[in-house]
């Protein structure tokens, strides 16, 4: 078996992209980068795909094990069920990357962020992931400050028949099934169900983590093309259990409390109409509803829904000009159960989002492209924000890009931000020389700002050699408003959150694939940052500071390796490093992860993966007494389609 060998002669998933030569990957088609497909040789970002068949190949079973395969994303596991993902720092809040698994905004109001253990899909159906990182403000909205995962599913066309999956090692099981058929000549649906457990993880010193897990869901794609328009409709319901790890036994107020296991509902609807017209030209329109239910005993239970329409129009290329427009309206409704002791008020909380983009591409030359775009984005509570880019594009030759990129991005204040009180505790003396005893320890932040950032990239995307291709790009982004605690002793609270952090960051990334032998092919990827951030004059949050500044690595590398061998048989290894964290100390680490997998008939595949094979385990993120060690982990697998 080869890399140029037929595709489809297996059918399993992620074949569709299995055996392209470098030269085809730098033809995929994505959109993400200018919401027009183009091809990636063409995208004036900082933009990585992760197809189908690097996912099949790494034996992921979630997505943020996939998302590993991005050498521009830093990814590290907390627990089971608990992730940080970021990318270009500032992983202490993992607040600034906007994720959308099929045009679905999956961040939550909440805090910014988004809830790892929800995001969920089978794996077989996902088409690619596109991954920019740095600002998408201008085509993505806020809160796509340092960048951008998309997550693109597989038309329901292209999963015909039956799929049966089944793993299980000593992490859990993991069992799925998926039909697709057709409904007449233009239409075809999908439907699949999915359940998972996760055993407990551990601390270095043997002690279990209280982070078991289960989850079941269900979901359906169906899609309709006509001669000049197509249809998407999909839509998925899930339920999961899980424990809520270290500290567990708590005291607040001089009253023990212990962590109850965490519960999630949650089902959302989706879809999106596409009418193709000449010269290039498109219109779309999507909505969907989302509802959430999460349950974090005895902190607070959460019920969410959101409404979201969307429009876009690429306008019919004219002379050397390619307009998009478009526009977009969000609605949520947050009803949240306070504690005694922690709150956000008000408790029920309906907040609106309005906003509307330009962009041009303007050909100056056959070989040179300037980009013009920005996008008005109104907000609850900071109003209406500004969110401008420009970009140059010069291809010298077909197989090299050189690009640049200025641009003015914004995460907007979440409820976190603004709406969270602490009461002060009546046990807690105050001294009568500071007035009256404040209402709350915790007071939210009304004057928390939106926090801004402004960016210069130069990049270079090409194919030096027939056997090799390169991308990469540096950076410099200046940040403020950054979230910070402040002491306001007052009789109303005695801390808020304010915008009272500034700095800068400059990194650098790179990666690049070499094929020396038709059934050999190598992938290297490198991310270097370097932090300078201070507080403002009048800050004293020294505690935020030291975490914005230790969080993230300094470095990161990874190398993948896929080798066909005969037999139908392949073998692929992936090993990652991350450098140290200071706030608190995790020791750099190195992983190793191997799968061999054997095709034994067209459409069923039989795998062995190992994850984290050198030595006894690592720590990825937290202090050292509520640390998961990442220890070595195995699963077989079998996948089997007909």
């Amino acid at each position: 078996m080869t890399f140029t060998a037929s595709a489809a002669a297996n059918q399993l998933p992620g074949g569709s992209l299995a055996d392209l030569s470098l030269e085809e990957l730098s033809n995929i088609q994505v959109v993400s980068a200018s919401k027009r497909a183009q091809a990636l040789s063409d995208a004036a970002a900082s933009l990585f795909v992760i197809t189908a068949d690097d996912i099949r190949r790494s034996g992921a079973t979630s997505l943020p094990e996939a998302l590993r395969l991005a050498p521009n994303l830093t990814v590290a596991q907390i627990s089971n069920t608990g992730w940080s993902v970021s990318a270009r720092g500032f992983n202490s809040t993992a607040n600034k990357l906007l994720v959308l698994i099929d045009g679905r905004s999956v961040y939550t109001p909440l805090f910014a962020g988004v809830f790892w253990d929800i995001q969920d899909v089978m794996l077989e159906d996902v088409e690619r992931i596109e991954v920019i990182s740095g600002p998408g403000g201008t085509l993505w909205g806020v809160n796509a400050v340092n960048g951008v995962i998309n997550v693109i599913t597989r038309s329901s066309k292209d999963t015909q028949g039956t799929l049966l999956s089944a793993s299980g090692g000593n992490r859990g099981i993991d069992v799925g099934a998926r039909h697709g058929s057709a409904i007449n000549d233009e239409a075809t649906y999908r439907v699949y169900a999915r359940h998972f457990t996760r055993d407990r993880s551990h601390l270095a010193n043997g002690s279990d983590v209280d982070d078991a897990w289960q989850m079941d869901e269900a979901g359906f794609r169906s899609d309709w093309q006509g001669a000049a328009d197509r249809l998407m409709m999909e839509g998925q319901v899930q339920q999961g259990d899980h424990g809520q790890p270290a500290p567990g036994s708590i005291s607040i107020n001089g009253v023990p409390f212990t962590l109850g296991d965490i519960r999630t509902r949650t089902a959302h609807a989706l879809a999106r109409w596409v009418r193709r017209l000449p010269d290039d030209g498109e219109l779309s329109v999507q909505g969907y509803v989302d509802h959430s239910e999460r349950v974090v005993p005895p902190t607070f239970a959460e019920k969410l829904d959101i409404a979201d329409l969307q429009w876009q129009y690429a306008l019919p290329r004219s002379g050397a000009q390619a307009w998009v427009v478009g526009g977009e309206y969000r609605v949520s409704w947050d009803r949240l159960d306070n504690s005694s002791y922690f709150g956000f008020l008000p408790a029920d909380l309906s907040q609106t989002w309005a906003s509307l983009f330009a962009q041009d591409e303007v050909a100056l030359r056959p070989d040179l492209n300037l980009t013009l775009g920005a996008r008005l984005e109104s907000n609850d509570y900071t109003g209406v924000e500004w969110l401008p880019n420009i970009r140059l594009a010069w291809k010298p030759q077909t197989e090299h890009l050189l690009w640049t990129a200025l641009s003015r991005t914004v995460r907007a204040p979440s409820r976190l931000d603004r709406d969270p009180y602490v009461p002060w505790p009546s046990t807690v003396p105050w001294p009568a020389s500071l007035g009256p005893r404040p209402t709350y320890a915790l007071g939210g932040g009304p004057e928390a700002p939106s926090e801004v950032a402004h960016v210069l990239e130069l990049g270079y995307r090409g194919q030096p050699t027939a056997q090799t291709s390169l991308s990469m790009t540096v950076y410099r982004a200046l940040y403020d408003g950054l979230h910070t605690q402040e002491v306001r002793q007052s009789a109303m609270t005695y801390y808020v959150f304010e915008g009272n952090m500034k700095g800068a960051v400059d990194g650098i990334e790179v990666w690049g694939s070499y094929q020396p032998l038709p059934t050999w092919r190598l992938m290297a990827g490198f991310s270097g940052l370097y932090q300078r951030l201070a507080l403002k004059p009048g800050s004293t949050d020294q505690t935020r500071l030291a975490a914005a500044r230790g969080q993230d690595p300094a470095q990161t590398w990874l190398l993948r390796s896929y080798w066909d061998l005969p037999g139908n048989t392949e073998l692929n290894m992936a090993v990652r490093h991350v450098s140290m964290l200071q706030t608190p100390d995790v020791p750099a680490y190195l992983a190793l992860d191997v799968r061999y997998a054997w095709r034994m008939r067209p459409g069923m595949e039989w795998a062995l993966t190992g994850r984290n094979v050198l030595g006894s385990g690592h720590g990825e993120y937290t202090a050292m007494a509520t640390r998961a060690e990442i220890g070595p982990a195995w699963a077989v697998q079998l996948v089997t389609q007909f």
